[in-house]
């Protein structure tokens, strides 16, 4: 088993660089449809190739369960996959297992699908199964899959829920859907995402009780992926982060800085770091660092959250704007912070 995390870092002198400088951009073909358009020293280019000629090698795309291409449908995610790949990006692909957005307050069961235990374990194991098959088909094969998105509390909610079932009907789920996924291609890596990375005793009491036997199991899966943001907890410090992740391999998944304007009723998690493009450097610049003390050279990758997301510039959060763009579209200094000798 070889795992993974995906997070932000620590200032440390010398600190080598990461496999995997990572995107998740997965609103651009939305924001195209919408005539937004992006510029990069002035000459207007697609946004996911002004990524790319700055250092992301890694494109996260999540994709939805809605045959809806709006919402992230399977259609439109082999879609931006093609763009992505035909530029020489590999593939982290997130799948919700819902119609809509699962995070850790909620993971509706998709319409359409069962709602028992024993009809849901068939059901992620076809659906994923034909989901990377399909990435496959079109020559672009997953590299990294995630099997649900910040799943701390379970997915395929009430059946998968973890307050309200336990554990084992997740650890029944994960197995299915790793089958799934490892049925299709057999070298596809398998991430386990789960948010706030930093909380140590947290992601420890999962992984203590998410392996039973007969069902998920460490052989099913090869990363462990965190989201790590500094807006929602004082405690999401870089130290609390490395706590986390010693003496295992390690991507951060998810992670956002603002560039500029304010942060309403937050206290960022670390102090002395500008809003600003410089800031944002700063702060992804940081989790690289904390990434390389990782034991054994584990910490192999960041990924930032839809740095040209124009129109959320919150991307969720309390402060006013964490894109690397202007609301014209143009690149920030900060477009260069997964940058090749990150």
């Amino acid at each position: 088993m070889r795992i993974l995390f995906l997070a932000t870092s620590i200032l440390l002198p010398f600190a080598r660089c990461l496999t995997y400088h990572g995107a998740d951009y997965s609103s651009l073909v939305n924001l195209e449809n919408a005539r937004t358009t992006y510029k990069d020293g002035g000459v207007t280019e697609k946004f996911d190739a002004i990524l790319h000629n700055h250092g992301v090698n890694l494109a996260r795309i999540r994709v939805w369960t809605s045959t809806n291409n709006a919402d992230y449908s399977l259609t439109y995610g082999l879609a931006l996959a093609k763009r992505a790949v035909a530029l020489g990006m590999e593939l982290l692909i997130d799948l919700h297992y819902s119609d809509t957005w699962a995070d850790p307050s909620k993971q509706a069961i998709p319409s359409g699908w069962p709602t028992t235990l024993a009809g849901l374990n068939t059901e992620i194991y076809t659906y994923t199964l034909n989901l990377v098959s399909a990435f496959s088909a079109q020559g672009t094969p997953i590299q990294f899959l995630q099997i649900g998105n910040e799943i701390n509390n379970g997915i395929l909610w009430p059946v998968g829920e973890i307050a309200s079932a336990g554990y084992s009907p997740l650890s029944q789920l994960l197995h299915s859907a790793a089958n799934g996924a490892h049925d299709a291609d057999s070298s596809v890596q398998v991430v386990v995402h789960l948010a706030n990375g930093w909380e140590e005793s947290a992601v420890a009491s999962f992984y203590e009780q998410i392996f039973i036997a007969g069902e998920f199991a460490t052989t099913d899966f090869d990363v462990m992926g965190f989201s790590f943001y500094p807006f929602y907890d004082a405690g999401a410090t870089y130290a609390a982060l490395l706590a986390s992740m010693n003496n295992i391999d390690v991507m951060v998944v998810e992670t956002d800085w603002p560039s500029s304007g304010s942060c309403s009723g937050v206290t960022l998690s670390q102090s002395g770091i500008a809003l600003s493009p410089s800031g944002q450097e700063t702060w992804v610049n940081g989790i690289k660092n904390a990434l390389s003390e990782v034991s054994g050279g584990h910490g192999i990758g960041i990924v930032y959250w839809e740095p040209g997301w124009i129109g959320n510039d919150a991307l969720g959060s309390g402060c006013s704007n964490n894109l690397v763009v202007d609301d014209s579209g143009n690149t920030l200094t900060s477009i260069s912070l997964l940058s090749s000798d990150m």
